[in-house]
């Protein structure tokens, strides 16, 4: 049985695994953002060219899913570096965010 995760210990292998290779002084705020963005444009470069039929069958390829896997892996390995090295919550965060949105677009 797969071990539970959480944001917190997902956030200390991070840490762990750019300690081993001393790579802490490139992870910085700018770096991170600038490879959170260049993560999500890969993402994005899956997509680009589908339909929105084909998009939502996008898992159903073994090749095409292994590649949409790892880029959400990444794009959320950078999210969680970013929001280590500012001290933000991630989960707050998004927590506190959705209900500024329920308080701004409230439902009909």
């Amino acid at each position: 049985m797969t071990e539970h995760l959480d944001v917190a210990k997902l956030q200390r292998r991070l840490a762990e695994f750019a300690a081993a290779r001393n790579w802490q002084p490139y992870h910085t705020p700018k770096n991170l953002v600038s490879a959170l963005s260049v993560e999500a444009s890969e993402l994005v470069e899956i997509f680009q060219w589908l339909t929105p039929d084909e998009s939502s069958r996008v898992m159903d390829d073994p090749d095409s899913a292994h590649r949409v896997t790892d880029e959400v892996a990444d794009v959320l390995a950078y999210l969680l570096q970013l929001c280590e090295v500012l001290g933000i919550d991630p989960l707050a965060a998004l927590d506190a965010k959705i209900d500024r949105n329920e308080r701004r677009f409230p439902a009909p």
